[in-house]
């Protein structure tokens, strides 16, 4: 199905880039993807909402692939939220919004505690609250490792990545690799986001033991807020999100809807996006569509 590209204001005028897919009169599905990710990520799932009917929207956060960086390295959670927040605002209704990992976070920000019903629904990607600290740290160290030195090639790229996810079939460094990288002037090749966002959070980590507990307690509290239609899925496999994460976060929400998605980690739309897509769907089509799942 065709797409458009265009731009969105964010928070304090930052431009966005966005792939809107479906038509204009559809209820809107905004898609924020995870962090060192790009708006791509959404490729096949929003083909997927289009053609169930929805407008899919899916966007480049601040600081990644062809969105503005922030020239004051504004990358906290807020920032993202607020992103969130004024695009739904332009929207000509509320939108669904579907967060993986970073956009999630930000998703449970920009709701329980920046705007309250800005969104239709929110649909949390493998990510809650409270999460495995050890999944955490080997998330932001893959990002981490490579953010100064970058990579003599493409293909160096793909073999790290390889490595950092053994349980997928090896990619080559095709064209959809090097969307995620940009050569500089040295002739290395570098990720395609504004190294000042995982250097802040390497830094927030580093400088305060608590740092992580108090993003737990802030979410977990704006989480215990939501009044909206909540779904989180899991992937099976996932070393961020644990049972025990999930029964935290359906004490805060209880009335929130629960999708594990077998053999999938972390990556969960990569992994699995056929189950990935009918699970989405099912969910919307029950809160803000035609009546009856899709098979």
């Amino acid at each position: 199905m065709e797409s458009v590209t265009t731009k969105i204001e964010g928070s304090g005028g930052i431009s966005l880039a966005a792939e809107v897919v479906g038509d204009d009169s559809a209820m809107p599905v905004l898609l924020a993807h995870g962090g060192g990710q790009t708006r791509r990520a959404w490729k096949r799932v929003t083909g997927d909402l289009a053609r169930a009917g929805y407008r899919a929207i899916a966007i480049d956060m601040r600081g990644h692939g062809d969105s503005d960086w922030s020239r004051s390295g504004a990358y906290e959670m807020r920032d993202f939220a607020s992103d969130l927040v004024a695009i739904a605002s332009k929207l000509d209704r509320k939108p669904a919004l579907v967060g993986a990992s970073l956009g999630g976070l930000s998703g449970i920000i920009a709701e329980g505690c920046l705007a309250p019903e800005s969104f239709a629904s929110l649909t949390l990607v493998d990510i809650a609250p409270r999460m495995e600290a050890g999944g955490v740290m080997r998330v932001v160290g893959f990002m981490e490792e490579h953010v100064d030195r970058g990579f003599s090639s493409p293909q160096e790229a793909a073999e790290i990545i390889a490595r950092y996810m053994p349980h997928r079939k090896k990619r080559g460094a095709g064209e959809g690799l090097r969307r995620y990288l940009r050569q500089k002037g040295d002739g290395r090749y570098y990720w395609h986001w504004d190294p000042a966002f995982i250097r802040n959070i390497m830094t927030a980590k580093r400088s305060d033991q608590t740092h992580q507990e108090r993003q737990f307690d802030m979410l977990s509290d704006a989480a215990s807020r939501l009044s909206l239609p909540l779904h989180l899925i899991r992937g099976g496999s996932s070393d961020l999100v644990s049972e025990d994460t999930v029964t935290h976060l359906r004490g805060l929400v209880p009335h929130m809807e629960y999708t594990d998605i077998a053999d999938a980690t972390h990556m969960v739309v990569g992994d699995a996006n056929d189950a990935f897509s009918i699970a989405i769907v099912n969910f919307l089509m029950r809160q803000h569509g035609p009546e009856g799942p899709i098979s």
